[in-house]
C-alpha cells in the first residue's frame, strides 16, 4: 500500500489553530486575573481587624459576638475554637492584632467572605487524628484562667462536651459522673487522659486496666459506671 500524502494544512486550518492559542492566551489571562483578584492583603487584612477591635489593638467580647454574627457562626461552635487554635489565640473571647494577622495570614482570609468560604475546611481540620489531638490540648490552655493551673469543672464539661460530645458515645455518661463527683477542677494530666480513655477503652470498659496508668479519676469513673450498671 503506498504510503499516504501528508495533507497541507487549509487555511480554515490556520484559522482554528489561531483561534485555539488565542483562546489558550485568553484562558491564562483569565486565570492570572482570578489569581491576582485572589492574592491575600495584609492591608485589607488589618482594616478588618479594625472592624471589630475598634480603636483598641484586640477583638473583644463584643467584637467577638459582631464577628461570630458576620460570620455565621455561634461563639459557642466548636469551629471558633479550631479557628482559635489557627490564630494560636492565648485567651477565650479575644482575639489580639499580631494573633489575627498571622493566623488568617496562614489562612489566607483578609476579609467575612473568605473567611466564610473556609469555614467547612475548618471543620474537617478536626477529622485529622493528629489536629484534633492538638486541638484538644491546646483547649485546656486556651480555656483556663492564665493564673490557674486546672480548668474549673464547669468550663472543663463545656470543652469536653464541644470536642466529645457527638464522637464519644459515653460522654454523657462521663458528664454525669463530673457532676455528682467531689472534683472542682480538671488538671492537665486528667483532661489528656480523658481523651486517651475515650479512644482506647471499650463502651463496655472491657479492656480497661484498673492496674494501668490511669489518673484517679477515671478508677473511679469506671468503678461508679460498673456499680450504675449492676444496680
Amino acid at each position: 500500500m503506498p504510503p499516504r500524502k501528508k495533507r497541507r494544512p487549509s487555511a480554515g486550518d490556520d484559522t482554528s489553530a489561531k483561534k485555539s492559542r488565542q483562546d489558550s492566551i485568553f484562558r491564562k489571562h483569565e486565570t492570572s486575573q482570578i489569581r491576582e483578584e485572589e492574592t491575600f492583603s495584609s492591608k485589607r487584612c488589618l482594616e478588618w481587624f479594625y472592624e471589630y477591635a475598634g480603636c483598641d489593638d484586640v477583638v473583644g467580647p463584643e467584637g467577638m459576638e459582631k464577628f461570630c454574627e458576620d460570620i455565621g457562626v455561634e461563639p459557642e461552635n466548636v469551629v471558633m475554637l479550631v479557628l482559635a487554635w489557627k490564630l494560636d489565640a492565648q485567651s477565650m473571647g479575644y482575639f489580639t492584632r499580631q494573633e489575627w494577622l498571622r493566623g488568617m495570614g496562614s489562612l489566607r482570609c483578609d476579609s467575612t467572605e473568605r473567611l466564610r468560604n473556609s469555614l467547612d475546611y475548618l471543620r474537617s481540620v478536626l477529622n485529622d487524628g493528629t489536629n484534633f489531638k492538638l486541638i484538644y490540648r491546646y483547649a485546656f490552655d486556651f480555656a483556663r484562667e492564665k493564673d490557674h493551673r486546672s480548668l474549673d469543672l464547669n468550663t472543663a464539661k463545656c470543652m469536653l462536651g464541644l470536642l466529645l460530645g457527638k464522637t464519644w458515645p459515653l460522654f454523657p455518661v462521663f458528664n454525669q459522673f463530673l457532676e455528682q463527683s467531689k472534683y472542682k477542677v480538671i488538671n492537665k494530666d486528667q483532661w489528656c487522659n480523658v481523651l486517651e480513655f475515650s479512644r482506647t477503652i471499650n463502651l463496655d470498659l472491657s479492656n480497661y486496666d484498673e492496674d494501668g496508668a490511669w489518673p484517679v479519676l477515671l478508677d473511679e469513673f469506671v468503678e461508679w459506671y460498673k456499680e450504675r450498671q449492676m444496680s
